[in-house]
């Protein structure tokens, strides 16, 4: 996914959780949107995009706005 020009913002939850948990930061989380092997739109402006890292499966779901070019994350899955 191409996020040229686009401002990431995590929520509240996924900081408190998820980045914590994932020991991710903001760049990190930029290369994992990046390089997901699949990206699902599920909304009119929400996705779903599932990377792999450090061996197990993660899914990020976030809301893209074209209007303000920012990329707001909900919340996240982690699988096996």
């Amino acid at each position: 996914m191409d996020l040229q020009g686009y401002t990431i913002r995590p929520s509240k939850h996924f900081i408190l959780t998820w980045m914590r948990k994932w020991d991710y930061d903001l760049e990190t989380l930029q290369k994992a949107l990046e390089e997901s092997y699949q990206i699902d739109k599920v909304g009119k402006n929400k996705y779903e995009a599932c990377t792999r890292s450090k061996g197990k499966s993660r899914k990020l779901i976030f809301i893209k706005d074209d209007n303000y070019k920012e990329i707001f994350i909900i919340t996240g899955a982690e699988g096996t």
